[in-house]
């Protein structure tokens, strides 16, 4: 994994160095949109890439509760001309309704169908969507592709297996762990209709069925990346790999980052991986 992720440094993209020139006829925006999830209406953002397209599209799905919303690699693979969607799961970051991870694989489904509903449109390619995901988001990026054959990879960054992590068999250290993360005794609010304890319960309940193995099957015929980092998360990936390789897929790329949860010194090493396997999951046309 580590010379994976050397590889990856030694060719910076080119959308990481510069901005393309602008399409005065389809120029790029970033657009607030509203889309429709269990009775209400999600806070989302569309980047649109420069040019008619139609684009690739990226669905980028942030972790639990979402402090990190890798924007920045939202704004690169727009420059490398991708469209990309982020979203606020319900009950976060001001979207209404109750957070619960059941309706974090909701709102993700959601997501792709509204992002296909409107590629009757020039400037997005509804056959050419790809799902990313950071932290919780990778387990939701996980599980949208692996009920999906329609998306084109899925990328999972520090990707957090629900199950094992949150949902451990000592209660009050699942607990533990999901309030490290939401920060609710620290008097943070931003999540609501839910508590660390409600989310233990949840977690622990799909305790075997929430690994990110279990997903091998349908995801190893596909461009799939793992990258994972020094936050102890590592071990669900890896199961993740195994279980990849095991079913004889030979479309995984991994990398490995000596770093934080949130890629804090290694955002530009970050966005390379992610550029660099955005391009094997759609190739320029020959």
């Amino acid at each position: 994994m580590a010379a994976a992720a050397e590889a990856s440094m030694c060719a910076i993209p080119d959308a990481l160095l510069r901005d393309p020139p602008p399409d005065p006829t389809a120029p790029a925006q970033s657009l607030a949109q509203a889309i429709p999830s269990g009775g209400v209406n999600l806070n989302a953002v569309l980047y649109t890439a420069s040019g008619q397209g139609p684009h690739p599209t990226i669905l980028l799905l942030h972790g639990l509760p979402g402090n990190e919303q890798n924007i920045d690699l939202a704004q690169s693979a727009r420059r490398a001309g991708w469209n990309v969607l982020t979203l606020h799961y319900r009950g976060s970051w001001g979207s209404p309704g109750s957070f619960s991870f059941d309706h974090c694989l909701e709102d993700g489904a959601a997501a792709l169908a509204w992002l296909r509903a409107r590629a009757s449109g020039p400037r997005i390619d509804r056959d050419r969507i790809a799902v990313v995901g950071h932290s919780m988001g990778g387990f939701v990026a996980a599980h949208l592709a692996a009920a999906d054959p329609g998306l084109i990879g899925a990328g999972l960054l520090s990707g957090v297996a629900l199950g094992p992590v949150f949902g451990a068999a000592d209660k009050d250290r699942a607990v533990a762990v999901v309030d490290e993360n939401v920060g609710t005794s620290e008097g943070l609010h931003i999540l609501s209709g839910t508590s660390p304890g409600r989310l233990a319960d949840e977690a622990g309940a799909r305790s075997d069925q929430w690994r990110l193995e279990t997903f091998a099957p349908a995801l190893a015929g596909r461009p799939l990346l793992l990258v994972t980092s020094d936050d102890g998360f590592a071990p669900g990936s890896d199961a993740l790999a195994r279980a990849v390789a095991r079913c004889g897929g030979g479309k995984l790329r991994q990398a490995h980052f000596p770093t934080d949860h949130s890629y804090s010194d290694h955002r530009i090493a970050l966005q390379t991986e992610v550029l660099t396997w955005l391009h094997l999951c759609d190739p320029p046309a020959a």
